[in-house]
């Protein structure tokens, strides 16, 4: 087997781990990695709590008469006076593969504070659909589909990645379907988690280092669409009436450029390295106790989607060598998930030592209540409290985290993006709402806000970017900022003058 290794530019503490690699229809290869412990510190964009609704019973019908069209609708973004902060919208290109759809951005900001001029670059993956993943309407009715890259100089104008990688099913995509392994947990659908990566500071590439995405897919395995419903709603949808690529599990892949990934095999026989919690399973089993000696209560899960993956940081007491203690959880991963008995949407949590193939579930850390996510909790991004010191540069203290996750109100069924907070990253307290939906009937993201992703800027202040749909179930990335990650405005993205 090849042996590789990542050289980072600045001492940190290492976690070494050895991989197993497929990329392709190439032999699997071993990799052993280093990765850094910073010691400093849709058809539309609802997802199963608004589209297994009474109104969409039709749409998981199996008769196509019942189905309804994916056929991509004009843009009403151009006309609408409300859409300033959109930054990335859905290719006008038919042929590509984020044609129809797109969604869950997640953006990497880079820059050298020593170059002693402005290279700040951003990255951008995102996932996207075309009609052709939605030609019979067998597949749940989101934006996932295959996983693209765009770049950019400001964070607000990107340029599309129309080549991608050369090993994928289609052009322009950076992460497609899993056409080597026909068992494979991702060979009808994927869609973005996070892409994470080695560095010295959350805005400096490490040389030669090594992406991490992790993400969700679908297969061809058909579900009843029953089993997602409950009360009067299950009682309108047909017994038989089925759905393909609703049992997703959670993945991840590595890669040396952001562009061409190749994926980890996981401990699931799927692939997956976090799947649904299933007891009847003889291949998946749950601990009875967390390190402290608490017992957990692990209910059975729908399906695993949207993952965001967050380093355990060193505590006071640790030394560097911590990290390469195998019963230490060096990462953290939050998952969307539903809850068998209860029907609920909720937002799941899991341990890993090594961050890869095998993770340990331990439970549910949100779930709804309240008017705002009464419907369901989702799609979340953990982001460090941090400050702007003297010298330009961030600082992150003791004072916690924050999460910002999709909530589905109870009462008007739209999406928001609400917020939470914690010292621990396990537990978490509620702080209510972020951001809002667009304000006016034509406002482009009017129907509902979620997906978000916060990095932080300069200027000290923190971006947002978030995906949002129109009136007309159009979904485009948009952008807000904040000072203090408490109040959100959304961010002027364009300039347009009056003689345009």
């Amino acid at each position: 087997d090849d042996e590789v290794c990542f050289r980072p530019i600045r001492q940190a503490s290492y976690i070494h781990r050895s991989l197993n690699i497929q990329r392709g229809s190439e032999k699997r290869h071993n990799i052993s990695c280093f990765f850094i412990v910073d010691e400093s510190n849709q058809y539309s964009m609802k997802w199963l709590a608004i589209s297994l609704s009474l109104v969409l019973c039709e749409a998981w019908a199996p008769s196509k008469s019942f189905l309804p069209s994916f056929r991509r609708t004009a843009s009403r973004l151009s006309e609408s006076k409300n859409d300033y902060n959109v930054v990335f919208r859905p290719s006008t290109n038919d042929d590509s593969f984020d044609s129809l759809k797109l969604g869950t951005a997640r953006v990497h900001r880079y820059s050298d504070p020593d170059s002693g001029m402005d290279d700040t670059e951003y990255i951008m993956w995102y996932h996207g659909r075309d009609s052709t993943l939605t030609a019979d309407n067998s597949l749940p009715p989101l934006s996932t589909g295959r996983i693209g890259r765009a770049t950019s100089r400001n964070g607000l104008a990107w340029e599309r990645d129309e080549v991608g990688s050369v090993d994928t099913d289609k052009e322009g995509v950076s992460l497609g379907l899993n056409t080597d392994s026909w068992w494979g947990f991702d060979t009808a659908h994927v869609g973005l988690g996070q892409v994470m990566m080695p560095m010295s500071t959350p805005s400096i590439r490490s040389e030669g280092g090594v992406y991490v995405m992790y993400y969700m897919g679908g297969s061809f395995e058909e579900t009843k669409i029953n089993e997602y419903l409950d009360g009067e709603k299950k009682a309108m949808v047909p017994d038989e009436a089925v759905i393909k690529g609703m049992k997703m599990r959670i993945g991840a892949a590595i890669s040396q450029d952001g562009v061409t990934w190749g994926r980890v095999e996981g401990d699931d026989p799927s692939g997956a390295c976090m799947v649904p919690y299933d007891s009847s399973d003889e291949n998946q089993s749950v601990d009875s106790k967390d390190e402290k000696g608490k017992p957990l209560e692990i209910p059975e899960e729908m399906y695993c989607g949207w993952p965001e993956v967050v380093v355990n940081p060193l505590g006071e007491n640790e030394s560097a060598d911590a990290t390469k203690d195998e019963s230490r959880n060096n990462f953290f991963m939050y998952y969307s998930t539903m809850i068998k008995d209860t029907k609920e949407k909720a937002i799941g949590f899991g341990v890993s030592n090594s961050g890869f193939a095998s993770w340990s579930k331990r439970g549910i850390v949100l779930k709804p209540s309240g008017p705002l996510d009464g419907a369901g909790c989702a799609r979340c991004n953990v982001v460090a409290k941090a400050t702007l010191n003297a010298d330009g540069l961030w600082e992150e203290g003791s004072n916690g985290w924050v999460m910002f996750y999709e909530g589905v109100s109870s009462e008007d069924g739209k999406h928001r993006i609400l917020a939470a907070e914690s010292d621990d990253l396990m537990s978490w307290n509620k702080l209510g709402l972020a951001l809002d939906v667009g304000e006016g009937d034509d406002a482009w993201d009017v129907k509902g806000v979620g997906s978000p992703h916060v990095i932080r800027l300069d200027d000290g202040f923190f971006r947002m970017y978030y995906t949002g749909e129109g009136p007309d179930g159009e979904t485009a990335i948009g952008v807000a900022k904040s000072v203090d990650l408490k109040t959100w405005q959304r961010e002027q993205a364009e300039v347009k003058f009056a003689f345009e």
